[in-house]
């Protein structure tokens, strides 16, 4: 961005009116969004042949939908990806992803599956331009069989993986990998051949990282943080439609194949589920640091049902780095509560806590830039979220608790409040320490910007906290 002064009152007045502009969203429904950015577009990629994209994470625009010939991916996709939809017995197409290798064109790592059972397929088509034509490469990856599967072993859904939602990603010594999986076995990763995209030889399925007997956790989704120097997995645990109780959790290492530790240094690799129970969501709840879940802000002094906003089964995120801000955005989609199975993509901002753990902003992102606060203007009253660690249908509803100026915390919960340095947030309720970043962005219930907070604890438990649309009101 150039830099540029202003010397007139009449150019002074149109920057303020500017920067003080309602933010624009246009919404677009792609389930399962992969992002990647092309220039200056950012794209997402995701389930049934969907994809989007939009310049500044806000206005979005559709560009693809629906697993028929047409699509302008893949035009001719039943003829071509033919072998894929008959093997999982299927005639759509789940999470894909998009990457740009070395020669300058598109893998895009595409997968089907029967769904009631991990009979599978992956595959790569490849493309000159983003927005495709792709062509198809063939399968790399197989499951779900009766008998030998991949690695040359006979095929057990409680300890292989379903070959599904890829993310393919260099690490930072240039390295490609692709980790993946849903369900059953768990989640694996493989080293691929940064040249061509294809997986290296005699690996089977890869590495295993966490999961198994049928654990509810899918989506993976890896991000290295320059900042920390650790590589960060995103993933999904529960079920993805409105009563699934879906939410977006992180676990983090040194090195991109693990072992991944969540925020207590629990290992991983001990998240599964119970030998001969299905969906054993306690057995693995524990794990992992949880960044979102159900949630429902309501604001007390306003009409409830005018005033209020939340996401119902949040998940399947990527996220995004960008080097030249410093900002970390989680792309991702949700259900809202009332709305049935209907989903939008959003995007929110990110931030790194002391401890080197992201924290997510309770609204979606609408152009903000973290900046320096002052102890008054966090002060006041707002709408309190415990995210909590199980994995459950229930909607965590706001309630309401106050800062004080003289460092208190009060209502709903007790404890105490500090500010450090320009926006970290230190946070202790009933004895426990959270640790975070105060952060003023556009609250769209209230329709003005307000203050917000985001903290995690050592246990992985985040809470959020927006300036209550009452208090807003009376300043």
């Amino acid at each position: 961005m150039k830099k540029r002064t202003f010397t007139t009152l009449l150019s002074l007045s149109i920057l303020t009116a500017c920067s003080n502009s309602n933010p624009e969203f246009n919404n677009v429904s792609v389930h399962d969004p992969s992002v990647i950015k092309v220039n200056d577009m950012y794209y997402v990629f995701g389930s049934h042949l969907a994809s989007a994209k939009s310049k500044d994470l806000m206005d979005w625009t559709q560009v693809s939908s629906g697993v028929a010939d047409g699509n302008v991916l893949i035009p001719n996709v039943t003829e071509e990806l033919s072998e894929t939809l008959s093997w999982a017995q299927t005639d759509t197409l789940w999470a894909p992803d998009v990457i740009q290798l070395s020669d300058g064109k598109f893998y895009m790592y595409y997968n089907a599956c029967k769904g009631d059972s991990p009979l599978s397929a992956m595959g790569i088509a490849v493309s000159r331009k983003i927005e495709g034509p792709y062509k198809n490469k063939g399968i790399i990856l197989k499951s779900g069989m009766a008998g030998t599967g991949d690695d040359g072993e006979i095929y057990d859904a409680t300890k292989k993986p379903n070959v599904v939602d890829p993310d393919v990603f260099f690490d930072k010594n240039g390295k490609l990998w692709m980790v993946y999986g849903s369900y059953s076995g768990g989640i694996f990763i493989m080293e691929l051949d940064a040249k061509t995209g294809m997986p290296l030889p005699d690996q089977g399925y890869g590495k295993k990282l966490l999961g198994g007997n049928h654990a509810r956790i899918e989506g993976p989704y890896m991000l290295y943080s320059p900042e920390t120097d650790y590589y960060y997995l995103f993933l999904s645990y529960g079920g993805l439609d409105a009563k699934g109780g879906y939410n977006i959790r992180v676990a983090r290492s040194k090195n991109p194949d693990g072992p991944f530790e969540d925020s207590e240094g629990k290992a991983m690799l001990d998240a599964k589920g119970t030998a001969g129970v299905l969906f054993d969501d306690p057995a693995y709840s524990p794990y992992g640091v949880k960044l979102m879940g159900n949630f429902e802000f309501t604001n007390a002094g306003l009409d409830p049902e005018a005033n209020r906003e939340g996401y119902i089964s949040p998940g399947h995120n990527s996220a995004y780095y960008d080097a030249k801000s410093g900002q970390y955005f989680l792309i991702f989609h949700t259900r809202f509560p009332g709305r049935g199975e209907e989903h939008e993509v959003r995007v929110h901002q990110m931030f790194m806590n002391t401890d080197g753990w992201p924290v997510v902003a309770p609204h979606r992102y609408s152009g903000e830039k973290i900046g320096k606060y002052t102890a008054v203007e966090i002060s006041g009253g707002y709408g309190y979220i415990n995210h909590g660690k199980e994995i459950s249908a229930k909607v965590a509803g706001s309630k309401p608790i106050e800062l004080t100026a003289d460092g208190k915390i009060t209502g709903a919960v007790e404890g105490t409040w500090k500010l450090t340095g320009e926006h970290n947030a230190e946070l202790i309720i009933d004895g426990v320490a959270y640790s975070g970043v105060f952060l003023k962005e556009w609250d769209e219930a209230a329709g003005k910007s307000v203050m917000t907070f985001s903290v995690v604890s050592s246990a992985g438990i985040s809470l959020w906290g927006s300036h209550d649309l009452q208090e807003t009101e009376e300043n």
